[in-house]
């Protein structure tokens, strides 16, 4: 009888060795070792005690994997597994030149979002901002960067070979093995079919997250990848299949141990051994195809690229830090490359592009791959037409016409000297989406800008108003073709530069022209298309421009004031007029003063006379800052701001009045004055004369209790008690007279008011 420990399960009429033995099904009588490695186990006998401990094999790095299972020696590799559907969706990722669509997006989800919860009507609005976001995503996938098309092409969402081959074909059969001890999950091979005819489909894989990104190595393909294409290739060509490849890689992936498995030979093993196939071979780039590692499997008669796929020697990051010494340059380096589909078919290299939808292959893959299928039926209907040795000789010559030279052409003067002449940068106008979020960006900046800030501001505003400059020429040239100006333009320029040439003053006809093209221009600008952007584009000028000015204004005023404080602190540490302050607050606090009014007028005299000298020395410091020096005297702008308060108490005053006067009371008490002034007439008698005045009287003092209750009577005070500490301090100047504050007081101490009564009489 024999037990285990750390286990129920017993085992009878068996020896500790056949135990072990059995291990080769995975386990000890149906218990896997993995449940038995976690701790030691023991099998206990009459005579024999066996103890054994489960070794944890050393996890060795991907792509190279010692022993892929360790209950299956040289068993089957797990990665092997069939290409399934993603549990999730994949989450969304947003590039950062379509960071301006997120807003309008924004704005489309809160107005549903809005419509939801409130129940109303916003099929217009929401219709309109649908609009307004397919416009501008049309406006930003038409005038893409080559940066901007590299970016789309790494997108991580973008479909992957697989997600093409599953949507295109009726029947696919994955094929593995390079027959030489690996399978390279990174490149992909199988039998499939697309409308009944049968395929050799090759491809570069990429995963479609970290995961299995890291399980296919990236896309990168080892030897052992392409040494499975080439034997697939060499199946297709005895059974009579056309080939389709599909590229999709940063390059041949370049490790030490790819480079001693002959990385270098394997590609060259099957440039060489592609130029002798004699069945049709079509490739197509879906993504990034990147040097060598993408040639070993695109040597073919037809190379079609997706729109926004790129084909490069060496990735612009690459190249950018090769050349100019930084990665940074990457976006400069794309566009000398001429990596993109069009540039490509231009240069020959490329035979077709098939077209993505709006927003890249990631925003419509099933579209994309209908695309993909009818390129490829189109281009294998005109191969199969060709026999071999046609066939052979049309892939031959594709990659014999590529690139050229040129006899006997003479070269300019100026290029000798610098043979690669300098080309300049093709501007190309910004989408208006891009703009408008630029802009916004900048007053952001701007209105968060503060005193320690304003420099960063500054240099983003001076880019800012030179790019829109660039933009406002170009909207200009635009609307000049548009508008049909553009030839008679050109010849006034040419007439111009020839009379600039001879060295004469322009001709009065000449110039009679030049205001007529440019009044008939401005009268029919409004008309031209694209009017509004321009308008747009010179306001965001004008405004950037003053707020520049403004920014500088401010900087200069800041360091003004800078200096103008250090000169004054200077004239105040003088010893001569240190000694005068402290002598005059010892002659204050000497007086025993508790406020400016206690003061004798010796000592407002010496304190005014300081004051004097004060204003002259920093006047003669100012002056030699070269400043136009005006001084104002502080009573004079007390003066000022004092008459504002007057009135603008006077107004408030006046309308409490109305107010008052508005009331039904007030209104009943008036109406009956009225009545009593028409019965007495040009001369009434004594008792009307006292009804009168008694109903006078009341309306005043009616109005004096509703005033003195409210907030005005307040300011009244405030105001008087302001004045009173300033004739202290030294009397006012005189143009704030007496009067003015009386009329106010009287309105408080009387509630004077002007009735009219009718028939050329007033009561006040």
């Amino acid at each position: 009888m024999a037990s285990v420990s750390n286990s129920a399960v017993a085992f009878t009429g068996t020896t500790a060795s056949e135990l072990l033995r059995s291990s080769k099904s995975g386990g000890v009588d149906g218990i896997p070792f993995r449940t038995l490695r976690k701790a030691p186990f023991s099998v206990k006998t009459r005579d024999l005690s066996v103890v054994a401990k489960a070794r944890k094999v050393k996890k060795h790095e991907y792509p190279w994997p010692e022993d892929p299972d360790p209950n299956v020696k040289g068993g089957v590799l797990t990665h092997l597994s069939h290409f399934k559907p993603l549990k999730g969706k994949s989450k969304p990722v947003t590039l950062d030149f379509e960071k301006p669509l997120v807003a309008l997006e924004k704005k489309i989800i809160d107005v549903r979002k809005m419509a939801n919860e409130t129940g109303l009507d916003f099929s217009d609005q929401i219709a309109s901002l649908e609009n307004k976001y397919q416009q501008a995503l049309k406006d930003l996938y038409t005038h893409l960067t080559p940066i901007q098309r590299v970016n789309i092409a790494r997108h991580p969402n973008r479909p992957t070979f697989l997600d093409h081959i599953f949507s295109i074909t009726e029947k696919f059969v994955e094929l593995h093995g390079d027959r030489a001890g690996y399978d390279d999950p990174a490149i992909v091979t199988g039998i499939g079919t697309i409308d009944g005819r049968r395929y050799m489909f090759i491809g570069h894989q990429k995963g479609r997250n970290t995961k299995e990104n890291i399980m296919r190595n990236f896309g990168m393909p080892t030897p052992h990848g392409y040494r499975k294409a080439l034997r697939m290739m060499y199946y297709a060509d005895h059974h009579g299949f056309p080939i389709v490849t599909f590229i999709d890689t940063p390059g041949a992936f370049a490790d030490l141990k790819s480079e001693e498995l002959g990385q270098g030979e394997a590609i060259a093993h099957n440039l060489r051994t592609m130029f002798g196939l004699k069945v049709p071979i079509v490739s197509i780039v879906i993504g990034e195809g990147g040097s060598g590692g993408a040639l070993a499997i695109g040597c073919a008669n037809k190379l079609l690229m997706l729109e926004n796929a790129v084909f490069y020697v060496a990735s612009p990051e690459a190249c950018a830090a090769i050349l100019w010494k930084t990665a940074k340059a990457a976006p400069k380096a794309a566009e000398k490359l001429k990596i993109t589909g069009p540039e490509l078919c231009k240069l020959q290299v490329a035979d077709g592009i098939i077209p993505e939808p709006l927003g890249g292959a990631h925003a419509d893959p099933s579209w994309t791959s209908q695309q993909i299928k009818n390129a490829i039926n189109e281009a294998m209907d005109e191969l199969n037409k060709m026999d071999t040795e046609e066939l052979l000789k049309h892939r031959m010559l594709k990659f014999r016409k590529i690139g050229g030279f040129q006899e006997g052409v003479p070269v300019d003067p100026i290029r000798k000297v610098n043979m690669k002449k300098k080309e300049e940068p093709v501007a190309g106008k910004t989408p208006v989406i891009e703009l408008e979020y630029e802009v916004e960006k900048l007053k952001k900046q701007i209105s968060k800008a503060t005193e320690s800030s304003s420099k960063p501001t500054e240099l983003a505003l001076n880019e800012m108003i030179e790019k829109l400059k660039k933009e406002i020429d170009l909207e200009y040239s635009a609307a000049v073709e548009a508008m049909g100006f553009k030839e008679r333009c050109l010849n006034l320029r040419g007439e111009c530069l020839k009379a600039n040439s001879q060295d004469h003053l322009m001709h009065p006809v000449l110039m009679d022209r030049i205001e007529k093209l440019s009044d008939e221009f401005n009268k029919g600008l409004p008309n031209a298309p694209n009017y509004t952007i321009l308008k747009y584009k010179l306001d965001m000028l004008k405004e950037f421009s003053k707020a520049k000015s403004n920014l500088e204004k401010k900087s200069k005023g800041e360091e003004l004031k800078l200096d103008i404080n250090k000169k004054l602190k200077e004239v105040m540490d003088q010893p001569e007029m240190r000694k005068k302050m402290q002598g005059l607050k010892a002659e204050v606090q000497k007086s025993g003063a508790s406020s400016a009014a206690d003061l004798d007028d010796g000592t407002k005299e010496s304190i005014s006379k300081l004051k004097k000298e004060i204003e002259l020395e920093l006047a003669n410091v100012l002056k030699s800052m070269d400043l136009n020096v005006e001084i104002v005297r502080a009573k004079e702008l007390i003066d000022q701001d004092l008459k504002a308060k007057v009135e603008s108490l006077k107004e408030e005053t006046n309308k409490k009045i109305e107010n008052l006067m508005k009331s039904s009371e007030l209104k009943n008490t008036t109406k009956l004055l009225k009545l009593e002034v028409a019965k007495a007439g040009k001369t009434p008698d004594a008792a009307l004369k006292n009804k009168i005045e008694a109903l006078e009287q009341q309306i005043k003092q009616k109005l004096s209790a509703a005033i003195s209750s409210s907030e005005i009577k307040e300011k009244h005070e405030e105001l008087q008690a302001e004045i009173k500490a300033l004739e202290c301090d030294g009397g006012l100047n005189g143009s704030l007279k007496n009067d003015d504050l009386r009329e106010t007081s009287s309105k408080y101490d009387e509630s004077r008011v002007e009735i009219n009564l009718g028939a050329n009489r007033s009561f006040t």
